[in-house]
């Protein structure tokens, strides 16, 4: 019988998974995971800009503490298959450590299901807990969004 450390058990980052189901047709969701304008509202003023091809950059930017300009989350595209799946890099802020998200969108009878898949996390990045408190914010944000043409504070 072999021992492994408890540290050694917690250097393992699990995939973060969501399923959300959203009240609207998979083209007005991807429109909002990818239109600068719902991004704006859904990451509380970040400007997204992306060359949205495969190898294309990504960045979601804003205002430092210090108030000059900075990359909250950088990656590059690995995946754009409008209207079902887009998939990037993703590091947050100064962290040069990047995982990999996907978002795939499956229309059914009056809704799009929407998965998040944030997996290939580092064994010690930093940035996991931020997502994993992130994620459900950002899609709950962004459903409401698009269900009722507004949303809340992120916090």
């Amino acid at each position: 019988m072999t021992h492994e450390s408890s540290e050694t058990i917690m250097a393992h980052q699990p995939p973060l998974s969501y399923v959300f189901y959203i009240a609207a047709t998979p083209e007005k969701v991807w429109e909002g995971f990818v239109s600068p304008e719902s991004n704006r509202i859904i990451f509380s003023g970040a400007e997204f800009k992306a060359d949205l091809k495969p190898g294309g950059a990504l960045a979601w930017t804003g205002p430092g503490p210090d108030g000059q300009p900075m990359n909250y989350v950088q990656g590059k595209v690995l995946r754009f298959e409008p209207p079902k799946v887009f998939q990037y890099t993703f590091a947050m802020g100064q962290n040069e450590k990047a995982s990999r998200a996907t978002i795939e969108l499956v229309p059914e009878t009056e809704a799009t299901k929407v998965t998040v898949t944030h997996d290939e996390w580092a064994d010690d990045d930093p940035t996991y807990t931020a997502c994993a408190d992130g994620w459900p914010r950002i899609l709950s944000r962004l459903k409401t969004l698009l269900e009722t043409g507004k949303t809340f504070k992120p916090h």
